[in-house]
């Protein structure tokens, strides 16, 4: 199956160097490294395959890009595993971020400000960030200092957990401010 597979990558014209193994490796000197580590120097192909079929191993080519490459013998289904299992624990330990939206209005009350901002308090806590969105309809942009005092407000709720990763600045007929976790601000 996988004789097939390289053939189609040829034909395509994607061979990938990496990792190739046994047969697939087309190098005629190599640097070889025993399973143990010690490198046994450079060698023609036919010696390191001969080497690594008296161990009942795969020769893999770790290091394509080198000259010369370099070829350890292993045993390849454990070392893809090992492979698959790193880039596994590495996935693990990666912390996604998403922001959240809070939208606002113009003329909102002050116990709905503190509503709006216990939600974004727990975002916050969470290690989200916050946009926080408030959009003027109609003639309500007359009233942009009343928006930007609403913002205050809401920033001043908040302001235990978060700080202002961006000020409130106009996108269209919103008003638009992002909001960090406290921790988070302190990291960059």
């Amino acid at each position: 199956m996988r004789f097939i597979c390289l053939l189609i990558c040829r034909r395509c014209k994607k061979i990938s160097k990496e990792n190739l193994i046994n047969e697939e490796i087309r190098d005629k000197e190599l640097r070889v490294i025993d399973s143990d580590g010690a490198q046994l120097g450079i060698m023609s192909l036919e010696d390191a395959m001969a080497l690594a079929n008296e161990k009942k191993l795969d020769l893999v080519n770790i290091s394509p890009n080198a000259k010369p490459p370099v070829c350890k013998i292993l045993d390849y289904g454990k070392y893809r595993y090992e492979l698959q299992k790193r880039d596994k624990e590495a996935k693990k330990k990666q912390k996604t971020t998403s922001v959240k939206e809070i939208r606002l209005s113009t003329f909102i009350e002050v116990h709905d400000i503190q509503v709006k901002a216990n939600t974004a308090t727990k975002f916050l806590k969470d290690g989200d960030r916050v946009k926080v969105s408030l959009r003027f309809k109609g003639r309500e942009r007359d009233h942009a200092n009343k928006g930007l005092e609403v913002m205050r407000l809401f920033t001043e709720a908040v302001s235990s957990v978060g700080t202002i990763e961006k000020k409130p600045e106009f996108e269209g007929r919103s008003l638009i401010m992002i909001l960090a976790p406290k921790a988070e601000k302190a990291d960059k």
